[in-house]
């Protein structure tokens, strides 16, 4: 499976050449897997141009990475990236309450201490008489697993004479409405909890709330207006950069494609560095939601999840993207969740993506993540949200077959004593730790490594070499030697 990936015109003779690809072409010729240009001629007498100084090696400290990208890699021969599918699950939720419906849709899930919480649009469409059965809510779910979703008689709004109901929301802003606990030190108690909703083409309103249940506006205006915001958009608190962030729907004006934007605010009502998402050589498509988030095991990575629309079908299907400034994206062409698995998702906008990434409780679900996705959109008496389960940090690997394939990294620099691997390798793999240059180091070599077979989420890496703290700060390089492996992440530790 490829990305959709920016490779240099005098590599390829078309620019949108696939990454997976060049990888494949790179692992033939035995070359790094950015191409060389011919070098230049020169007159014997002519000065020789000075060399760029090389770059500076890559800082990583102790943060994992993973190899969602080329951000590591300087060469690979005998291996590619691979894109991986999450696994289909049970169904979590079916929107079968009276004010609920068939076009209940736009789940925002989050993790919050002991428990939970998922925000949704409930809504019904009466397919004989062709209208919106009831206006639209803003209703309210919450789980202690993830796997059981309760919706709990709340007691706010009324719905045909009762509040027995798990309304939140009525009126403006009822449509996408995308909650998020704000991990802010700064946030006052009435705004531990923030949302932003929209009205189409209007703007983006913002909301606050004590305890995630009872809501309110931050201010009666929008607080952001240029877009359209007809989807899912969403903010959030990036603790790491130490801004708020949002993501919202456009249209591009070349051709009125529906695009993403996004923006940074320091207070959640004022924002600025607005900027249109950027993917590269990658073909223009219509992205109906975003699904971006910070990925939580390695923040300085955004992963996003958007859902693409195909116009002539009206058909949906989420993809995968990757960025680490938030603005620029490596896009996948492949569907994440194809319009097969497993039931119901090939109709109308019927196979979304939710907004949110989980790691459920209990030792059965130590090594994965949940994500979300719906089915049955405008079928049968409710819309139903799926659980799909990828490996932890397992989105995409640098795979190797059984022939086997080496993969060297860049110059880097870590802080630590040791290396761990999430690795799934069928057959053996070793690691070599090398000086810049790219000289194995005495104790550290390939043959001083012990090989490992065998799935590990956290695998450390042994050379009779022992401890890396001598090397800690210096520039060194890895180099992979994978057999029938699948290499997702690394992580120097002390």
């Amino acid at each position: 499976m490829k990305p959709e990936f920016s490779v240099p015109a005098a590599a390829l003779q078309t620019a949108s050449h696939p990454r997976r690809h060049w990888l494949k072409a790179a692992s033939v010729l035995g070359t790094t897997a950015a191409f060389s240009s011919p070098l230049p001629c020169f007159a014997a007498d002519a000065p020789a141009a000075a060399s760029p100084p090389p770059p500076a090696p890559l800082a990583l400290g102790s943060r994992r990475e993973l190899f969602v990208d080329d951000f590591l890699i300087e060469r690979i021969i005998g291996a590619e990236s691979k894109m991986h599918r999450p696994v289909a699950q049970d169904v979590a939720l079916v929107c079968d309450a009276p004010w609920e419906g068939n076009t209940s849709a736009y789940f925002t899930l989050f993790a919050d201490d002991d428990r939970f919480r998922m925000y949704y649009r409930g809504a019904h469409w009466d397919v004989a008489a062709k209208k919106e059965a009831h206006p639209e809510f803003t209703c309210y779910a919450e789980s202690r697993d993830g796997l059981k979703w309760e919706k709990p008689k709340l007691g706010l709004f009324e719905f045909n004479g009762s509040k027995e109901n798990n309304i939140i929301l009525t009126g403006t802003g009822t449509h996408c409405f995308a909650a998020f606990k704000d991990g802010n030190p700064a946030a006052p108690p009435e705004a531990r909890y923030k949302a932003v909703s929209a009205v189409f083409r209007k703007g983006l309103y913002a909301y606050q709330s004590p305890d995630g249940v009872r809501w309110s506006w931050m201010k009666p205006e929008p607080v952001i207006t240029d877009g359209a915001f007809d989807s899912q958009n969403l903010a959030y608190w990036d603790a790491l950069r130490g801004e708020y962030r949002a993501y919202w729907r456009y249209f591009s004006k070349r051709g009125g494609v529906r695009a993403i934007r996004t923006a940074t605010s320091k207070d959640f009502i004022r924002w600025e560095n607005q900027a249109d998402l950027e993917y590269g050589d990658a073909p223009e498509e219509h992205l109906y939601t975003n699904a971006i988030r910070p990925y939580f095991r390695a923040p300085h990575l955004f992963l996003g999840f958007p859902t693409r629309f195909q116009p002539k079908h009206q058909q949906v299907e989420p993809i995968l993207m990757t960025s680490r400034d938030g603005r620029r994206f490596q896009r996948w062409s492949e569907p994440l969740i194809p319009i097969t698995a497993p039931k119901d998702r090939d109709g109308n906008r019927s196979n979304y993506m939710t907004s949110g990434l989980l790691a459920l409780p209990g030792a059965p679900h130590a090594n994965e993540l949940s994500v979300y996705a719906t089915e049955a959109y405008y079928a049968g008496p409710g819309s139903r949200v799926r659980r799909f389960t990828f490996r932890t940090d397992g989105f995409v690997s640098v795979n190797a077959g059984a022939t086997g394939g080496t993969l060297a990294t860049k110059p880097l620099t870590f802080t630590g004593a040791s290396l761990s691997l999430n690795i799934a390798s069928r057959g053996q793999t070793r690691v070599e730790l090398q000086d810049a240059g790219g000289k194995p180091l005495p104790g550290f070599a390939l043959a001083d490594c012990a090989a490992f077979t065998g799935d590990a989420i956290d695998h450390p890496v042994k050379w009779s070499g022992g401890s890396l703290a001598a090397h800690a700060g210096k520039p060194v390089r890895l180099r992979f030697e994978l057999q029938d492996a699948d290499l997702f992440a690394l992580k120097f530790n002390a």
